[in-house]
């Protein structure tokens, strides 16, 4: 329904009544009832009509519809309030399997299915952690192909492990602090 209609309406006008007051042919108002933009004068000459700003003709529905659904997803995303020590916790529950890449996103996961905390940061934490399982045993393999020898592979394994450390503690901190992650995917995988 276009705002003329609805103004025309609101003031228990016809179509013809409007035409009478405005000076404007009803044909003229019907194609702009069925969607066409009024412009210049006769955009002028129905808000003088009608007593209206010239802005209130030309507000469309869908935009007062898209003003209403963003309405609407801003209070339902502060209806539901940053649950910060569950995702701490859910974060934290990936350092005991830190040294076994392969295993570390199960804790989380297992958390997260059974607390039913489907957060966008809860699965980010997930990704990581997966994406982790996924690219560390394959740079820690290639260091054992190259046959570097024992002790770049011992290096190597610990450089990971502290690695994963470090970005489970530096999420945990960010969580802590500003209510998102440091390092974080910009894709989920779950």
């Amino acid at each position: 329904m276009s705002e003329l209609k609805k103004i025309r309406e609101r003031q228990n006008l016809t179509q013809e009544e409007l035409a009478e007051r405005s000076g404007i042919s009803v044909r003229t108002i019907q194609r702009i009832e069925a969607g066409t933009i009024p412009k210049g004068y006769t955009l002028k000459t129905l808000a003088a009509s009608l007593a209206v700003s010239e802005k209130d003709l030309l507000i469309s529905e869908t935009i007062k519809e898209e003003i209403a659904i963003d309405e609407i997803i801003i209070v339902e995303e502060n209806s539901d309030p940053f649950n910060s020590g569950l995702v701490k916790m859910i974060n934290l529950s990936t350092l005991p399997l830190a040294w076994f890449p392969i295993a570390n996103f199960l804790p989380p996961l297992l958390i997260m299915l059974f607390t039913k905390n489907r957060s966008q940061i809860v699965k980010q934490i997930i990704s990581l952690q997966i994406f982790l399982a996924i690219i560390l045993p394959i740079i820690f393999m290639l260091i054992v192909l190259l046959k570097l020898g024992r002790e770049s592979v011992m290096i190597t394994m610990t450089f990971l492990i502290l690695a994963n450390v470090y970005i489970i503690l530096r999420n945990t901190y960010e969580i802590d602090k500003r209510q998102r992650l440091r390092y974080r995917l910009n894709f989920n995988m779950i």
